[in-house]
Parts: C-alpha cells; structure tokens; sequence
C-alpha cells in the first residue's frame, strides 16, 4: 500500500510551498514486495503535482501519460485556472476507465493528492478517489492559512499519525520540516509492512511549475524511489536530507549558509 502526505509551507503573509511526500513501496501478497516504485509527480509545464495511494497499475499507466501531455504543452489550454486543470485531469482519469478491466485486476480503492496553483498565492487540493462501491468522486480539500498537514493516506496512516503528534508539540510545532521528518522517521520504524523503501519528495512554490527533489536516505541518494549511484549526475536537481536539510547531491552534506533542521524526536 502507501504512506503518502501532503503539506503546506507558509511565510509571514502566504502560503509559499505545497509539498507532496510519500514511501517507495509496492506491495502484492506477501512477501512480494518492490521498493523503488514512484508515487510522486511533478509536472514540467505547468504548476501541479500529484500523488497517489491504493491501487498501483492503473494511476502508473494514465499519470505517466498525463504528465507527458502536460510536457509537450497538448494538456491544458493557455493560461488555464487551477479549477479548469483540476477538471481537466479528472476528465482524464476517468473518460477511458470503463474499458479498463478493474474487476478482478484493482484494489479495493485508488486515491490521487492533486494539487494546483493559479498566480502565486491560489492553491488548490482535490482527492480524486475511486472505490469499487461508489466509482469516481471528487473530494476538495480546506488549505489552512498556516503550515501544517494537509493529507495523510494509506496503510501507514495511524502509524504517522501517532508519531506526528510528539513532533506536532515539539520544538519546531507545524513546520515542513516536522511533517518531512516524522516521514522519514516512520518510514525507519514502519510496523506496516506495506509502507516502506525511500522517501520521495515533489513541491509547489509561489512561482515556477512542479519541483521534483532527490532525496538523502540512510546515507544513500534516491529520486522518485530511484536509487542513484556516485557516478551519476546528481547536482542539477534540489535535495534534501532526512531532516529536511538542503543538501549537495555529490557530497550528500548540508550545503554551505543553509539552515540546519535538528530533530529532538530522533535518537
């Protein structure tokens, strides 16, 4: 299954960032298990980013396709609203799922975090999810106006939830970095079984499209669930540590001038 999260950053005045982080793991009947699969998406073109939680085969075939759409810009109109791409990937979620054969081949559900920006300052977080008993629904979701946790999906639900309580009333209360860290620190400590390999990480500033960030996990680098070796390219894309920590992709240290995130909740 999935733990996956959705959180929002906010400055003195505005939300500044949007983030979307989940596990790596797919999951069939046990021990089955694959640890590097993406669940995360960030568009090229356009300022939205995705998740998902529940059924694995179905959101892998049509969210690759979608972002494909939106990178050679026959997706969206021009200078379309975050309500109108909302409707948009909905409408491209389901024209074609009648012909798909989900009895007998899906999970029980399918749940997708999309999250959208028109100008700087206008979020938008919709939960698109489908149940075998009740099909397709749209379900909006209240951004609140300081940082804190938007969405928390998945087997791994309570599991965080519990855990981000001590960091909800710790030292650095609701802040991105408490919701990343209480991430990576269930990740290490997951009972569930279904929740498991690296953290991945995609965000949403005031400006600029979808971000996709590689991510420092028990001293190894890893993109969208991807381990990638030393000698690949690593310094042309954002990353960050367990801590939430902004990092050098080639050395895996906390970059020069920027802020460390201590976690007291960690030993």
């Amino acid at each position: 299954m999935t733990l996956i999260i959705s959180w929002i950053g906010t400055d003195s005045r505005k939300i500044s960032s949007f983030y979307i982080a989940s596990d790596s793991r797919f999951t069939w009947a046990n021990p089955l298990k694959y640890d590097y699969g993406r669940k995360v998406f960030a568009f090229t073109n356009s300022p939205n980013i995705l998740g998902y939680c529940g059924d694995v085969v179905y959101p892998t075939l049509i969210l690759n396709q979608i972002l494909d759409m939106d990178r050679d810009g026959i997706l969206f109109p021009k200078d379309s609203t975050n309500i109108e791409r909302s409707r948009i990937i909905y409408k491209e979620l389901t024209k074609k799922f009648d012909t798909y054969p989900s009895k007998g081949v899906m999970d029980d559900s399918l749940e997708i975090i999309h999250v959208s920006r028109q100008g700087e300052t206008d979020f938008l977080c919709n939960v698109y999810k489908w149940t075998k008993s009740k099909g397709w629904e749209i379900i909006p979701k209240e951004i609140l106006g300081s940082s804190d946790k938007v969405i928390i999906l998945g087997t791994g639900e309570s599991e965080f939830y519990n855990r981000y309580l001590d960091y909800y009333r710790g030292l650095n209360g609701k802040t991105s970095r408490a919701l990343f860290q209480c991430l990576t620190h269930s990740l290490l400590k997951m009972k569930d079984l279904k929740c498991g390999g690296s953290p991945q990480l995609v965000g949403l500033y005031n400006r600029f499209n979808g971000k996709n960030f590689g991510v420092i996990y028990e001293n190894k680098r890893y993109y969208l669930g991807k381990e990638i070796e030393p000698d690949e390219i690593v310094n042309n894309i954002e990353w960050r540590n367990e801590l939430f920590e902004r990092c050098d992709g080639l050395t895996t240290k906390i970059l020069d001038g920027a802020q460390r995130q201590p976690d007291e909740l960690r030993p």
